[in-house]
This record gives C-alpha cells, structure tokens and sequence, in this order.
C-alpha cells in the first residue's frame, strides 16, 4: 500500500517500544507505591492529513519537555507486537484479569466482527496496556474510541480540505492528483467502515476529542506544539 511509503520501518519503531518498556520497568523497580497515570494521547485523522510527522515531532517534543521516553505505535507495531511473545508478554503485564476498562472497550465491538474477535481484542488489550502506562502516542486505531474510558488519556483529531489532501498524497507519494484523489476516497471509506462496524462509533464525531485541527491552516509542526502544551497543562493541573 503506498501509505507504508511515508512511514519510517517498524523495526526503528519496535526498537523504541522495547527501549520503553524496559524504562517502565526501572521506574516501577524504583517505586513502592503507584506512580501518577502519565498522559496518553490518540491522534485521528482524515486520510491525506499528516498523521505521522504530526505524531513523531509530538514524541520528539514530549521526550524533550518531560525527559521520559516516549513510544509512538501505530497498527503496524502493533501487528508486529503480536508475533513478538516477550514484548506482547511484557505490554499486557499492567493488565489484570479482570480489567474494567477493558470490559468496557470489548463492549463496544460490533458483533459483526466476531469472526476477528481474538484478533482485535489482543490489539485492543496492547492498547489499554500501553493506554494505561502512559507516555504513549497512539496513531489511528480507534484511539480515540478504545481509550475514552481513561481519564489520562488525550484525544486530537486532524482534518483538511479535499484540495489539500490531495495535494499532500499527490506530493508525497508521487502520484497523479487523480490518482490521489481515488486513494484517500477509498481509504477515507476502509476507515469509516472501521469505525462503524467494528467499533459501532462515527470517528468523524467531534464529542470524542478535545480539540480538532485544521491541516489547511496548521503545519505540523504547530500542530504537535499546541497538542504538546495542551497535554502538559492538563496534566499538570
């Protein structure tokens, strides 16, 4: 799929996931009592915005502000996740067997999909995990809709003009404005019909984030700026 163009190997990806997990698991040596829930943050966006530069400069700032790591994933970490039993193992540690949230995620699935069950409940369960510990950036994936249930947890969505998603696909994957112009339709539709009918949420409903983004009128680097000051204040009040 031309989208995996503009997103770095997940190797580098995985790489930083293991360096994280390896931190929580300092930090939790060095506490006797539990730590305050760092910030989780979900970012949405309407195919063509610029998800993934927005999501890798936030991480980039977040690291900078707070001096703690911080772990990017995205669908394709997570599916590599899956068939890496001692990183999967390691994740879904902060979940207990009974866990509420979870519950409450896993009530939301369409039984449409029930044939995926085991599939989408082992990403969702990573989700809430990594969701849980904090310090994590959580690109698509029914962030937003997964983890509502988390009062730590920071929701953004991105949107934009056709004529600029277009533009943007066009420039960046090397394509015809035509042919630009079918691959966000038809992938604008794919995640659409995810969110319906898997998650039996509309993604385009704006009472599931706390501020949404005109990519138009914001490049991404003002984007991650405003995300950045926005968790921190909250999380600091």
């Amino acid at each position: 799929m031309p989208e995996n163009l503009l997103i770095p190997s997940v190797d580098l990806r995985i790489g930083s996931l293991e360096e994280y997990n390896r931190r929580q698991k300092e930090k939790a040596a060095l506490h006797h009592k539990k730590p305050k829930p760092r910030p989780c943050i979900t970012i949405s966006r309407e195919f063509g915005c610029e998800g993934y530069p927005i999501a890798e400069r936030l991480r980039e700032l977040m690291m900078q502000k707070t001096g703690d790591e911080w772990v990017l994933i995205d669908q394709a970490v997570l599916e590599e996740v899956s068939k890496r039993h001692n990183i999967s193992e390691e994740i879904l540690q902060t979940l207990g067997e009974n866990n509420s949230i979870m519950n409450e995620v896993l009530a939301t699935f369409s039984p449409r999909w029930k044939s995926d069950h085991d599939y989408f409940r082992l990403l969702s369960r990573h989700i809430v995990a990594l969701a849980e510990q904090g310090n994590v950036i959580i690109s698509e994936l029914g962030g937003a809709v997964i983890t509502r249930h988390i009062e730590h947890s920071y929701n953004f969505r991105i949107f934009g003009s056709e004529a600029f998603k277009i533009r943007t696909l066009a420039d960046r994957l090397s394509l015809e404005p035509e042919a630009a112009e079918k691959l966000m339709h038809r992938q604008q539709k794919a995640r659409d019909h995810f969110n319906k009918d898997f998650l039996n949420q509309d993604g385009h409903d704006l009472s599931l984030y706390h501020i949404l983004f005109n990519n138009d009128r914001t490049a991404a680097g003002g984007i991650a700026h405003t995300i950045a000051d926005f968790v921190l204040g909250k999380y600091a009040g």
